[in-house]
């Protein structure tokens, strides 16, 4: 199975629904001022698609590398109600003389709302000739009997949710006119219109997108998530609501419109871009109307978007592509978030679209998400998270990562940056394309400060020989609870030079000492920038990002800090270095690293260990 599940439909998909054929057309050339035509759309919960008039006004030319666009006059009882033309009309087909001319696309706050642009049909139709390099997955039989009963099932669903969606249109209404002010800011950029996120989750969120380009607009109160479930044999008219979605399940993020043309299982839509990213591997999605609303500037159509029901392929300028019956490759994520004060947990479970530049900033925003909507607060506390990947980018086929943290402001959003650094890795492969089959994180918060500080660490001998073992008695004081003594062995280096040795005793989340220096270093103007090395394989990386070391571990290791010397102990200590340098070479390199770095031992605690010390060991020869 490549990457995830893949939803396991693409070969064994029956086509049982109506299917429609491209119809005849009408190029922008052959259009003249004063033509008329007609609009189809879906404006309210009835889901019927209705029509409005159209009124050809021009064509605008837009200049070289640009398509022209069509300027048209709207009128009619269905756009009067609307105030206009609305967010969410995107795509909705206008015919002229029973042709097809394209789609109406846009607007703006400086014009009028019955004034707008339609995307000419013959630039929308080269979408479906551009390649398709993604979702090239060998997908797993499905059972056919299994898939009826659970379309079945997803049909009863959506009309029961359909029905409460109705009886819950009245009270909405009100909230549908915030909803249309954060729509008119979001319309300069592209957008998610996302829900399941609360406050805090859907600010970390927009700070995961900025780099994109792109916002996230809460529609929480005024839709319901994408489910994530899957419809067999649907259908999609021209002039129906549909969404394109990134993330379906328990949060949803997507964009609803409307389709334009449907020919086979191939469908065009929305007369603009998406989020503007060419091929693409997005779900293609149904989507319910709950209505329109008009504020100060410009109007909005409220949609959620609803099963998946195909794959969008294509998120071009002109529009965007999809298949219906077609199923995208998905990576699902599972975050289980207990909270120990409150006593009690919650799993959240998502489908999000494999799109390697999205994975690493979506999988640790709906992580932090899950923990958001579960507690009341996440300031002040200590969590340990635990997460598994299951991908071929790693040796034996998975990545299991465990940690713990502290902030007194939000420990979630440092809790989740390991789960980035990791998908990062993986979606980084320079060699090919990783299988990411899932995600599953188990986050603990307690609002107890889980962090200790060392007091001493007091070795059961001084003087050791290189290969000897000493016993640390290493006392630390948890934050308001008595002292704990744990005794932690250390194995000095065999190639350890005889004389004075200073051992670093720290927590593992804190700066090694030798990266300490060499930051000093470079505050001082010393370039000590290393060049990447291009050489090193994915599988190697994570390996190595594995064995790093975790916040609640002590570790051990012979510290980098000079020892002052006499002159006579300086020469000693070149004559022992060369010694030492030949022996060294022949012990395994730490973690794998083709640099030899100090022995060092790491004891795992309870606590956030948030301090160094030192203690001091005298080596004798052996």
């Amino acid at each position: 199975v490549k990457r995830a599940v893949a939803l396991w439909l693409a070969i064994f998909f029956v086509w049982t629904a109506q299917v429609w054929a491209m119809p005849a057309i009408m190029k922008t050339a052959e259009l003249q001022p004063g033509m008329q035509g007609t609009a189809y759309t879906v404006v309210d919960a009835s889901q019927q698609i209705k029509t409005f008039a159209v009124r050809i006004t021009g064509v605008l030319d837009q200049g070289k590398g640009s398509s022209p666009m069509i300027m048209a006059e709207v009128s009619g009882p269905v756009v009067d109600a609307a105030g206009g033309i609305v967010s969410g009309m995107s795509g909705s087909p206008v015919y002229v003389q029973g042709k097809l001319i394209g789609a109406v696309s846009r607007t703006f706050k400086e014009m009028d709302p019955h004034t707008c642009f339609i995307t000419p049909i013959e630039g929308m139709l080269d979408v479906w000739d551009l390649p398709d390099s993604k979702n090239k997955t060998h997908v797993q039989p499905v059972d056919i009997r299994k898939a009826a009963t659970e379309r079945d099932k997803a049909r009863t669903e959506l009309e029961k949710k359909k029905a409460a969606l109705e009886q819950r249109e009245a009270e909405l209404y009100q909230q549908l006119k915030h909803a249309t002010v954060a729509a008119d800011k979001a319309q300069t950029k592209s957008a998610f219109f996302v829900t399941g996120f609360h406050s805090s989750g859907l600010s970390f969120l927009q700070k995961q997108l900025e780099p994109f380009g792109i916002l996230a607009k809460d529609m929480s109160s005024v839709g319901g998530n994408g489910s994530g479930q899957v419809v067999y044999g649907a259908k999609l008219s021209p002039g129906s609501a549909m969404g394109v979605s990134v993330v379906c399940g328990d949060f949803s993020m997507a964009a609803t419109g409307t389709a334009t043309a449907v020919d086979g299982n191939r469908i065009l839509a929305f007369g603009h871009s998406f989020l503007h990213r060419g091929n693409v591997n997005y779900f293609l999605t149904d989507a319910s109307v709950l209505g329109t609303a008009h504020g100060p500037v410009n109007g909005i159509k409220i949609a959620s978007s609803g099963n998946i029901i195909g794959r969008v392929n294509q998120d071009r300028e002109m529009a965007v592509s999809g298949l219906l019956g077609v199923f995208p490759e998905v990576v699902p994520i599972h975050v289980t978030v207990h909270d120990q004060d409150m006593g009690r947990s919650e799993t959240y479970n998502s489908l999000i679209a494999y799109d390697e530049d999205f994975l690493p900033n979506l999988s640790a925003s709906l992580t932090y998400a899950s923990m958001d909507r579960l507690m009341d607060r996440l300031s002040g506390s200590t969590a340990k998270v635990h997460f598994v990947i299951r991908t071929n980018a790693a040796e034996g086929g998975k990545i299991e990562r465990d940690n713990m943290y502290y902030n007194a402001a939000d420990v979630g959003q440092i809790a989740v940056n390991e789960l980035g650094q990791a998908m990062n890795i993986i979606c980084g492969n320079t060699e090919r394309e990783s299988n990411i089959f899932d995600i599953k994180v188990e986050v603990t918060v307690s609002g107890n400060r889980r962090t200790a500080s060392l007091v001493s660490a007091v070795p059961d001998k001084t003087k050791v020989k290189p290969g000897e073992t000493v016993q640390l008695k290493t006392t630390i004081k948890p934050y308001r609870h008595s002292k704990e003594v744990l005794t932690i062995p250390y194995t000095v280096p065999r190639g350890q030079r005889v004389g004075p040795m200073r051992l670093d005793i720290r927590g593992g989340g804190l700066i090694p000492v030798a990266q300490l220096l060499l930051a000093q270093q470079a505050a001082a103007g010393i370039d000590i920038t290393a060049e990447d090395d291009k050489t090193v394989s994915t599988t190697a990386k994570l390996k190595e990002y594995l064995s790093s070391d975790r916040n609640n571990e002590i570790i051990v290791t012979a510290s980098a800090m000079p020892v002052i010397l006499s002159e006579a102990e300086q020469k000693a200590a070149v004559r022992q270095a060369v010694k030492a340098s030949s022996e060294m070479a022949k012990e395994p390199a730490i973690h794998g690293d083709k640099k030899k770095t100090p022995a060092q031992t790491k004891y795992s605690t309870d606590y956030i260990i948030d301090n160094v010390i030192h203690a001091a060991l005298q080596v004798v020869k052996k």
